[in-house]
């Protein structure tokens, strides 16, 4: 599906689903005071050309305020930030990243408290917005298996199932040892118990094949080169679709990572960067989020995506990224899988 085609898929799967008993619309006077503005600048670091495109388009259609995006990887997101901030300009408005790094940037003065927005009240159980970031999105990681080489009766039900003997030398993985998919999996698994750092351990005696590359991953495990890819990331699975691959929610849970929206220090659009959060947490858009593969994160949603579009609906959240204990378990990753 070309990009153009998603953007209008999950704009219509919005139109059609959308209600407005969730939805809080903003104050006028807030709106008012936006416009004056005249625009935002978003500032991700999440790869997703088609949702930031999406965003873009809706936003600037209901509101008539300019979207500027800048998507880069997290490491020079935060360069960016960090150069902008120490230069005194103060370019970016809106900032989407990791809840972990977010927390970091806020603790280190380039992020600041947002105020609250009107639609923060309706997140889902268990995601509390904080007063210098709100969730915005979540990506959620199960395992993804080759149809042709893993019968049904032989895939992985479940993460321990992976250090089965029959499995070394076979699973291709996105490195866990730098940030992104791979170290969302080894945090969460070192926050469960039932796992924990001995799943590493045992992990690294089947050598995993570490890469950074996700689509070309996935494709290499379709094409057959490996069997099995983890973690498999929520959003890009419909664009699997026809190929043969299972994706499978392991017993224990998915690996996930939240994406939330902050505030950055300084910013000479404080209005419009609130209304840009509050219409990135509307169901409106939250309905668009859901159509392309990733989890809402406001309440009511999830049920109203068509089936077609649900992925890794209803699993369990096993764990995310923490910001205490990041820089460790970075360490600890290097020093498992050499």
């Amino acid at each position: 599906m070309s990009g153009k085609s998603a953007i209008a898929l999950a704009l219509a799967v919005s139109a059609l689903a959308f209600s407005p008993v969730l939805a809080q619309e903003a104050p006028a006077d807030l709106v008012e005071a936006a416009k004056k503005e005249g625009k935002v600048a978003f500032y991700t670091s999440y790869v997703s050309p088609q949702l930031h495109a999406a965003v873009k388009t809706a936003f600037e259609k209901k509101y008539g305020i300019t979207v500027e995006v800048l998507n880069v990887r997290a490491s020079e997101l935060e360069e960016r930030i960090r150069t902008e901030q120490s230069a005194g300009r103060f370019n970016g408005d809106v900032i989407q990243h990791g809840q972990a790094s977010i927390t970091r940037l806020f603790r280190a003065g380039n992020v600041q408290e947002h105020g609250g927005v009107p639609n923060m009240k309706n997140m889902i159980d268990g995601q509390p917005a904080e007063p210098h970031e709100i969730g915005s999105l979540i990506t959620a990681y199960g395992i993804m298996v080759n149809s042709s080489l893993v019968k049904p009766e032989d895939e992985p039900k479940s993460w321990r199932d992976l250090l089965d003997p029959k499995w070394k030398g076979k699973i291709l993985s996105d490195d866990m040892r730098a940030l992104g998919g791979g170290f969302a999996l080894f945090s969460a698994v070192m926050n469960e118990p039932t796992l924990g750092e001995a799943w590493h351990r045992q992990m690294a005696t089947q050598g995993p094949v570490f890469t950074r590359d996700v689509g070309n991953s996935e494709r290499r495990v379709a094409r057959g080169e490996y069997p099995i890819w983890i973690p498999q990331i929520s959003v890009n699975v419909q664009g699997l679709k026809g190929l043969p691959v299972r994706v499978i929610v392991p017993k224990e849970g998915v690996a996930y990572v939240r994406l939330d929206v902050g505030m950055l220090k300084n910013t000479t659009r404080p209005n419009a960067a609130k209304l840009f959060m509050n219409f990135y947490l509307s169901e409106e858009f939250q309905m668009v989020v859901g159509s392309m593969g990733l989890i809402p994160v406001i309440k009511g949603v999830a049920e109203k995506i068509p089936a077609e579009n649900r992925v890794m609906a209803g699993a369990k959240l096993m764990g995310t990224i923490h910001v205490e204990t990041q820089v460790q378990y970075l360490k600890l990753s290097g020093e498992i899988y050499k």
